[in-house]
């Protein structure tokens, strides 16, 4: 038997939408650091990372799942 899991729970951190909130929330952490510690080069690299999985992972989901992706971008306060 498979287990059906709602996308909007505490246990969903697989789906794209999980992973885009939650690279969403190290990105804007990342930059509150960075307004501090403006020569902090070791974390200027996790950050590019991040940034660079998110636009991956909104290009995916605007191929496969549009409407969850205008929800996502609303959601975020993210432009496109």
């Amino acid at each position: 038997m498979e287990k059906k899991v709602s996308k909007n729970t505490n246990k969903d951190s697989g789906s794209s939408e999980a992973q885009i909130t939650f690279l969403s929330e190290k990105i804007n952490h990342l930059t509150g650091h960075f307004k501090e510690h403006k020569n902090d080069k070791h974390s200027t690299l996790g950050l590019l990372k991040a940034v660079n999985q998110r636009k991956r992972l909104l290009s995916y989901l605007k191929r496969k799942n549009p409407e969850s992706y205008t929800a996502i971008l609303t959601k975020l306060n993210l432009r496109k």
